[in-house]
């Protein structure tokens, strides 16, 4: 039997997600109310940083992260307890998202500070347009959270990874997710479309919390609430 705030997680991403249709065809863009806007558009909101984690950009996001969510996810909340999984799950999503919102910062002071209008595949747009248009949604920061948990808590347990034709260990699999995150986004591609640093920053927030709880209790890393 699924864990409960699991099985609530998918529960309330999935009919997020099945809202967002329905919302659509009102001409109502909920992506736009509750992803994370870069914090220095008009369109930003604070409670955007727990919002954005419940949305998503298609069925293939919203699967793959729920899916990770049921695989992962479960195991943590029969080790932790719920409140401390959940506590987890959005602290490290407003991590996440707070990593991304440091990035987005960084990329507009270096690059776009000082100009007032944006050249764009479209045309030209004014920069507070622009800047409306930095908007991220979904829950991989705090889905990579999870990975990173399981892999610190079960770095030996043997993973069959899709199409890799051999078990893997899971901190091995983590350092690798870890590795490839890290390249993709320095490689700066812009047709990605992926926060690749939000990826990252959920880990982050992940270690640091697993760590201190590991100093607080110093069990080895098992948790109970």
């Amino acid at each position: 039997m699924m864990p409960t705030v699991t099985k609530n997680l998918i529960i309330i991403n999935v009919l997020l997600y099945l809202g967002t249709i329905v919302a659509q065809s009102y001409g109502i863009d909920l992506a736009d109310y509750m992803g994370l806007h870069f914090f220095m558009a008009d369109s930003f909101n604070p409670a955007q940083l727990i919002t954005y984690m419940f949305m998503h950009g298609g069925f293939t996001h919203l699967f793959f992260n729920m899916f990770a969510v049921w695989m992962f996810g479960r195991i943590l909340e029969q080790v932790w307890g719920p409140k401390r999984f959940l506590f987890y799950y959005i602290a490290c999503g407003i991590g996440a998202g707070l990593i991304q919102e440091i990035v987005q910062f960084v990329e507009y002071k270096t690059v776009l500070s000082g100009y007032t209008m944006v050249q764009t595949i479209s045309g030209t747009i004014p920069m507070s347009e622009y800047l409306n248009m930095m908007n991220t949604v979904g829950a991989s920061g705090a889905v990579y959270a999870i990975l990173l948990a399981f892999g610190m808590l079960f770095p030996n347990q043997q993973l069959f990874i899709f199409p890799l034709p051999f078990p893997i260990k899971a901190k091995y699999f983590v350092i690798g997710y870890a590795l490839i995150e890290l390249y993709s986004g320095f490689a700066n591609n812009p047709n990605d479309n992926v926060a690749h640093f939000a990826h990252l920053g959920g880990m982050i927030f992940g270690f640091i919390l697993i760590m201190y709880w590991r100093k607080k209790n110093n069990d080895h890393g098992t948790y109970y609430s």
